[in-house]
């Protein structure tokens, strides 16, 4: 049956009622609120076969192409979707292959003994709360007391960064708080009205749940937090992530009751985060407040006025409509494989022929017309570089479903009204709309991304329409940006723009140049060109032959001709912590030319990582 706004018990009610309001923190370090949090927390402990880091698999069972299975599929423990979500996770940012150095030339995959305390805590203003987690390593030094804080990439869930902040922080005995940022696979199943518990097993409504959105009368399908939370969260990413740092003083005065008070003023926190993650951070950097000691963003999806910065969604809106198109002026050897260029080459061609009809690129041909889109792309700002690793994108229709999830967000649209009509399901094979199964539904919470398609959840256009079926959704994706329309929309876009890093505040920023998703000339450049002009303290690293998603080096055409971005998070984080210590100056300004590995396995010394200062 179909629940009624009348019927609803929602979180975010519960949250209002229960939950104090996030608060600023001042000038003073000391003077600093914990999390606002529903109580009580989950406490749970994993060592032995059980660890932080690892879940138990170690490097060998992350490598496992399988994920752990459930002995129950429709119905998972808590501890089986907990080590399937980090085997889906490590997967997804790092390359764990043989050749790829992980675990050998750099990154940790130690087991390490500890506790976990996760909660739900909610920004002020918001109708849908964010998970926060904290790891709690037994080797945590409370004399030299640390927190890493970070933010899954994309729209992962709550165990998004442990391969990034983890991996770092846990062996070093730095407690890790991690935000899914409002975003995440707590995915809602409006068919049976059931969402995700506080330890990822389904739940009915009216439990205390994850999400719970407002859902129209006779609606089918399902219900991301990203799309539908109603809250626009990547305009509080910043506040998500200091939420997360003040949850885990809660978490560390809760595992050491007998130790003094851990607060701002006796704590280290250093922020880190890739992509989506990168730029929470970059955004947490500008809050007021001395509670934050030092960050590290990598390929930091951010936006800050000034030359050449662009948002994601215009970059993504315009890659989707036009880089099918262009990659036909690239060589056909220039590209890595996958995409097979063979296979795809026919719908590239539909797709230049499609522009032309709509008078969107010029040329009589397919070659003419591929040259045009080319040369726009060029003409704004795109490097043959990112064009070439973008190519991963459009194989994996990733520019369409960053663009209908973010424009959804942004419009803070209601479930079943988003602005170019798309929605989400579990679906056939002719792509039709289907209920999803217990089995399905069983699996979103670890196998998701937090961003359909994908764990058995697709994007359902309502737009579709031969000869070129996307196009005419996409269009509208674009059109929201580019004309005038849709003013939620444009307002929810403006909210998340970032500001200068507090004055004082160590701020290192790496990324690749060949990035072809988060390009770093719309974005990390032109957040570190206004930073360094207002006199902020940020260095900037900017690595040559990196692209985006180190997960895909286990290609070996992608392996080739691509170095992992890990190792250089991992260098910035150890210069800077040793900053701090006083045994070091902040990094350098470097643009850093590795060797690339070839048919060979990653060395160290190929990453040609800046020696610390």
């Amino acid at each position: 049956m179909n629940k009624t706004p009348s019927l609803r018990l929602t979180t975010a009610a519960l949250l209002a009622c229960l939950l104090p309001a996030a608060c600023s923190t001042t000038a003073n370090r000391s003077v600093s609120k914990e999390a606002a949090m529903i109580e009580p927390q989950r406490e749970t402990a994993h060592r032995g076969s059980d660890d932080l880091l690892t879940a138990g698999l170690g490097l060998d069972g992350l490598r496992v192409m399988t994920p752990p299975a459930f002995a129950d599929v429709a119905n998972p423990t808590a501890e089986e979707l907990r080590r399937r979500a980090f085997w889906n996770n490590w997967r997804g940012i790092a390359d764990l292959s043989l050749t790829g150095g992980y675990g050998q030339a750099y990154g940790s995959v130690a087991n390490v003994p500890g506790r976990e305390f996760t909660a739900f805590a909610t920004v002020d203003g918001a109708k849908q709360p964010h998970r926060v987690l904290v790891q709690v390593p037994d080797n945590f030094d409370q004399e030299k007391r640390c927190v890493v804080v970070t933010a899954s990439s994309g729209s992962r869930g709550i165990y998004g960064a442990i391969a990034v902040a983890g991996a770092w922080g846990l062996p070093k005995g730095c407690a890790v708080a991690y935000t899914d940022k409002g975003a995440g696979t707590d995915y809602y199943d409006i068919d049976t009205h059931t969402g995700v518990r506080l330890d990822g097993t389904r739940g009915a409504l009216g439990e205390t749940l994850a999400f719970v959105p407002e859902v129209p009368v006779g609606m089918s399908g399902v219900a991301f937090k990203h799309a539908h939370s109603g809250d626009n969260p990547e305009a509080d990413w910043g506040k998500h992530v200091r939420q997360a740092a003040e949850f885990a003083l809660s978490a560390l005065n809760r595992a050491y009751p007998e130790a003094k008070s851990f607060t701002f003023d006796n704590t280290r926190v250093i922020a880190v985060g890739i992509s989506n993650g990168g730029g929470a951070v970059l955004r947490a950097a500008e809050l007021e407040g001395e509670w934050l000691d030092a960050v590290v963003a990598g390929e930091p999806n951010v936006y800050m006025q000034g030359p050449g910065s662009r948002t994601l969604y215009d970059v993504t809106t315009e890659a989707a409509l036009l880089m099918p198109c262009a990659l036909l002026h690239l060589p056909a050897d220039s590209l890595p494989q996958p995409p097979l260029r063979a296979q795809v080459e026919p719908l590239w061609a539909g797709r230049c022929a499609t522009l032309k009809s709509a008078n969107l690129v010029t040329g009589e041909d397919t070659k003419a017309q591929a040259k045009s889109a080319y040369d726009q792309l060029r003409a704004n700002g795109w490097t043959d570089e990112a064009l070439t690793a973008g190519a991963l994108s459009v194989g994996f229709d990733l520019w369409r479903a960053v663009a209908v999830t973010y424009a959804s967000a942004y419009a803070r649209a209601p479930l079943g009204v988003h602005p170019c009509g798309y929605s989400f399901a579990a679906q056939n094979p002719d792509f039709s709309a289907r209920e999803a199964t217990a089995a399905e539904r069983a699996t979103w919470f670890s196998d998701g991304s937090g961003i359909p398609p994908g764990a058995g959840v697709g994007i359902v256009d309502a737009l579709l329409a031969p000869p070129d079926y996307t196009l005419p959704g996409l269009q509208c994706l674009r059109n929201l940006l580019t004309q005038r329309g849709d003013s939620d929309f444009r307002q929810g876009l403006a909210n998340t723009e970032a500001s200068l890093p507090r004055k004082g505040l160590p701020v290192v920023v790496i990324h690749g140049l060949d990035d072809g998703l988060v390009p770093a000339t719309f974005t990390s450049a032109p957040y570190v060109a206004a930073a360094q002009a207002a006199g902020r303290d940020v260095s900037y690293w900017q690595v040559k032959h990196a692209q985006h998603f180190d997960g895909f080096l286990a290609l070996p055409a992608y392996g080739a001709r691509y170095v992992p971005m890990l190792p250089y998070v991992y260098a910035a984080l150890d210069q800077v912590s040793a900053k701090l210590d006083g045994k070091g100056k902040l990094p350098g300004d470097a643009v850093i030319k590795p060797v690339l590995r070839g048919a060979g396995a990653v060395e160290l010394k190929q990453l040609a990582i800046p020696a610390s200062r």
